[in-house]
C-alpha cells in the first residue's frame, strides 16, 4: 500500500528456543489507529519494539515510512526520530523537570535550539493538559501525570508514528481515563498509532483495526465491532470470555487440570479473609 506507515513481512523473533514471532504480516496505514490485543506472552510487545528494532528480528521485513528498518545499511538512528514511543513505565529522568524532560531529545537528537525545543516541549504540554507543571520534578507526579508528559516528550520530536506499550498499565484505576483521553484526542487528529493494549472499550471506541495476537502470531483481525463483538476463531472468543467476564469463569477454566472431573464433584475453593483477619 502506498499509504503504509508500517509495512511488516514474515517477522520471526526469538529468544533462544522460544519462537516469539512468527511470520507476522502487517500493514498501518497513514492515519489509522490499529490496537493489538491478547494474553500475556503472546508477543505482542516484542511486536512493538521490533517497528523501531529495539528487539532485532531474526528474519523478515519492518518498513517505517519506507524505510526498511532492517536493512544494514539503514541509518537506524535517523529512522527512529520519526517514531514516537510511550512504555509501560514512564522512563522520565528522575533528575530532570518535566520541561527538561521534553527538550533534552529535541537539543541533542535533534538539533534543535533550546528556544524552539522550549516552545515545541511547551504546545505539547498544554495539548496533555500538563502546561502548569513544566517545572514539576517526575517524583511529583501521579502516575498519569508522568506518562502524559512521556507522551508529549515523544510528540515533541514530531513523529509519523506513535508507539503505545501498554500505557495503562502501571497506572492506579482511577488514572487510566487521562492517559487514554490523551490517546482518543491524537487519534483524532490524525495521528497514525499501534497500540498494544487490554484497554477493550478504547479499543473498540478508537481502533479502526484490531489484531489479537497467541503465541506469537495473528490469530484474527478486522474492524473492532467484528473482533470484539463477533469474533470468528474460538481462541478469540476465549480471551474476550475471559477478559470481559472474570466473574463468569467456571472453576475449570482457570484451574485446568486440578479442576474436579467431568462429571465429578465440584471443587470447594478455600475461603479467603481478604482483609487477613482469619487466624
Amino acid at each position: 500500500m502506498t499509504d503504509a506507515v508500517v509495512d511488516i513481512r514474515g517477522l520471526n523473533k526469538s529468544f533462544g528456543s522460544l519462537h516469539v514471532l512468527r511470520g507476522i504480516d502487517l500493514t498501518v496505514s497513514t492515519g489509522d489507529v490499529v490496537c493489538v490485543i491478547g494474553p500475556s506472552g503472546s508477543g505482542k510487545s516484542t511486536l512493538l519494539r521490533c517497528v523501531n528494532l529495539l528487539e532485532q528480528p531474526e528474519s523478515g521485513t519492518v518498513l517505517v515510512g519506507g524505510v526498511d528498518l532492517t536493512d544494514r545499511d539503514c541509518d537506524i538512528d535517523a529512522a527512529r526520530r520519526h517514531i514516537g514511543m510511550v512504555f509501560q513505565q514512564f522512563n522520565l529522568f528522575p533528575h530532570l523537570t518535566v520541561l527538561q524532560n521534553c527538550t533534552v531529545a529535541q537539543v541533542t537528537v535533534a538539533k534543535r535550539s533550546t528556544s524552539e525545543a522550549t516552545r515545541i516541549a511547551r504546545e505539547n504540554l498544554v495539548r496533555v493538559g500538563l502546561e502548569d507543571k513544566v517545572d514539576e520534578y517526575p517524583a511529583k507526579l501521579s502516575g498519569g501525570q508522568q506518562q502524559r508528559v512521556a507522551i508529549a516528550r515523544a510528540l515533541s520530536m514530531d513523529p509519523n508514528l506513535m508507539l503505545f506499550d501498554e500505557p495503562t498499565s502501571a497506572l492506579d484505576p482511577e488514572l487510566v481515563g487521562e492517559v487514554l483521553s490523551v490517546m482518543r484526542q491524537l487519534a483524532s487528529e490524525g495521528m497514525t498509532m499501534l497500540v498494544v493494549t487490554h484497554e477493550m472499550a478504547f479499543a473498540r471506541e478508537v481502533a479502526d483495526r484490531v489484531i489479537f495476537m497467541d503465541a506469537g502470531a495473528i490469530v484474527e483481525e478486522g474492524r473492532p465491532a467484528e473482533v470484539l463483538g463477533s469474533p470468528t476463531e474460538a481462541r478469540t472468543r476465549e480471551f474476550l470470555h475471559r477478559v470481559l467476564e472474570p466473574t463468569k469463569l467456571s472453576t475449570d477454566e482457570f484451574l485446568g487440570d486440578r479442576a474436579a472431573p467431568a462429571g465429578g464433584p465440584a471443587m470447594e475453593l478455600p475461603k479467603i479473609d481478604p482483609h487477613g483477619l482469619t487466624p
